[in-house]
């Protein structure tokens, strides 16, 4: 009898939740022409986005200039990697190296490998805005946009490898055994160590606050909308029932994030990288096919990125938006990675940040680029009678005019997709939740993440971008300005690492104690 006062006690809100939603469903189908329970949701975060806009999107150089977090990014990307001396491209193939195992030690404290770890933060950045996110650039910021979403991964790397240095440095283990770490744990406790003690607590606060607040956009809303956009474009059923997918795709996640259906958390991890090897091999086929545009193509990413053609903004206008696309796909700069690659099992903190450092090359250096190469190819984008396609429905039609089937793949690849970042980001708000109000309240972040998750199924694209975009970024205030004052710790253990590496000592430490264990 106790066991199942537990579980109703556990699973009360999640039931609860729908008990609300479902008698509004008449009122969203009643009234979807005039807006109804969608549009009553949209003049809500309107007004939140125009105050969060005046607060952290004012603008150098007028209407049409450069955002001043934008330029945050740029500047700290450009930082790490001169002050970390190259790190993006000397410490490549030592990455490499650490991924496939070659310097695992058995007795080091952690939760996972470094491969896991990796894997971890890949199924965070991996996903729904590899295929949608691209086709947003496209179209907002013309062809060009690639080509700085390109630059934002490679400057994004070194960014990615102190944030993730820090995280591991500045981790806790806690009394059950498990870590906590990530930018709420290296801002106060790094900070403190430096005698900034009050600073770093603020900081720490102040981005679990961002972290808590962004999750249900980025890592939400937007997951939730274009997944629906993907799967309504082939499944013609739900076109005027996004409520009853928003309801679907929340109950999915819902019982994933409570724990209670762990087979579906295991399913969605094999079907997750199944699903990127098949769109990864779509886009070669593509590009196959069209083998001979290929260079034209290339050509005209890199052309317009200069002097791009009916962008507002001009250059300047496809920086932004590359940066931001970048920004919102490999998460480089704001420090979420930072938690996950925390939980890896090493003492060594810089060998963790060297892994992290392949995720921006991966998800964006790679696959945002092929999705682009994809689009640019086919032409669609600039398509007259394709201008009212966006996000996913364009990446879809862009496959389609060489796999003329490929629109369901995308479908079920959003929707698997969506839900793999979903869980992902799901975990790091509940930390920084945790952080800030204990981890007896967890259960009210989880009832207020799903409910964010429904209603970006049921408000337009625009609105959904505007506000992830701006709580995304607004993480890279605090995250940044820490990593920056903490850059001389990350620089003097990175030389003291290398120094060990090409001396050949550290590599046969590993060797002589993973000996014992074997045997």
């Amino acid at each position: 009898m106790k066991i199942i006062l537990y579980k109703f006690k556990n699973y009360f809100w999640f039931f609860a939740l729908f008990i609300i939603l479902i008698p509004q469903i008449a009122l969203a189908q009643e009234g979807a022409e005039a807006g109804g329970f969608g549009g009553a949701f949209e003049a809500i975060f309107q007004k939140i986005i125009d105050v969060l806009n005046l607060l952290l999107y004012s603008k150098i150089g007028g209407e049409n200039g450069m955002p001043l977090i934008v330029l945050w990014l740029i500047s700290g990307g450009i930082f790490f990697t001169l002050r970390m001396k190259f790190i993006n491209i000397r410490g490549f193939k030592h990455a490499i190296e650490v991924v496939q195992g070659k310097y695992d030690d058995p007795h080091d404290e952690g939760d996972v490998s470094h491969f896991q770890a990796l894997a971890a933060a890949l199924s965070g950045t991996v996903g729904i805005g590899n295929i949608a996110g691209v086709a947003i650039a496209i179209r907002l910021g013309g062809p060009g946009a690639a080509f700085w979403m390109t630059i934002a991964g490679f400057i994004g790397m070194s960014s990615k490898f102190a944030e993730c240095t820090l995280g591991q440095k500045y981790r806790i283990i806690k009394p059950d055994g498990t870590v906590g770490g990530g930018p709420m744990y290296y801002l106060s406790r790094g900070l403190s160590s430096m005698g900034m003690k009050g600073l770093g607590k603020g900081l720490g606060v102040i981005y679990a606050i961002f972290c808590a607040i962004a999750t249900m956009g980025a890592g939400n809303m937007f997951q939730a909308n274009q997944a629906y956009a993907a799967v309504s474009n082939v499944l013609p059923f739900f076109e005027n029932l996004s409520w009853l997918f928003g309801i679907i795709l929340v109950v999915i996640v819902g019982l994933v994030i409570l724990g209670g259906i762990e087979r579906i958390g295991y399913v969605a991890g094999i079907l997750v990288p199944f699903m990127a090897v098949i769109y990864t091999l779509a886009c070669l086929w593509v590009m196959l096919v069209k083998f001979t545009s290929i260079p034209g193509a290339i050509g005209t990413i890199i052309s317009t990125a200069f002097s791009p053609e009916a962008v507002a903004g001009g250059a300047i206008g496809a920086i932004v938006i590359g940066f931001q696309r970048a920004v919102f796909s490999n998460e480089a700069g704001i420090g979420s990675a930072a938690i996950a690659h925390s939980a890896a099992r090493t003492d060594e903190p810089v060998r963790e940040g060297i892994v992290a450092l392949l995720e921006p090359f991966i998800d964006t250096m790679f696959i945002c680029n092929m999705t682009a190469i994809v689009i640019v190819l086919t032409g669609v984008y600039a398509d007259p009678t394709a201008a009212d396609l966006d996000g996913a429905k364009l990446s879809a039609a862009s496959f389609e005019t060489v796999i003329g089937w490929f629109p369901y793949v995308i479908a079920i690849a959003g929707f698997l997709f969506a839900i793999s970042t979903m869980i992902s980001w799901s975990y790091y708000g509940q930390l920084a939740w945790a952080y800030l109000f204990g981890d007896r309240t967890i259960t009210i972040y989880k009832a207020l993440f799903l409910i964010c998750g429904f209603i970006g199924t049921v408000i337009n694209l625009e609105l959904v971008l505007e506000f992830s975009d701006i709580l995304l970024l607004a993480m890279s205030l605090p995250n940044l300005l820490g990593c920056f004052l903490l850059s001389g710790v990350v620089a003097k253990e990175l030389d003291s690492y290398m120094s060990r590496l090409k001396s050949g000592a550290m590599l046969a430490e590993i060797e002589e104690v993973r000996e014992p264990v074997l045997k």
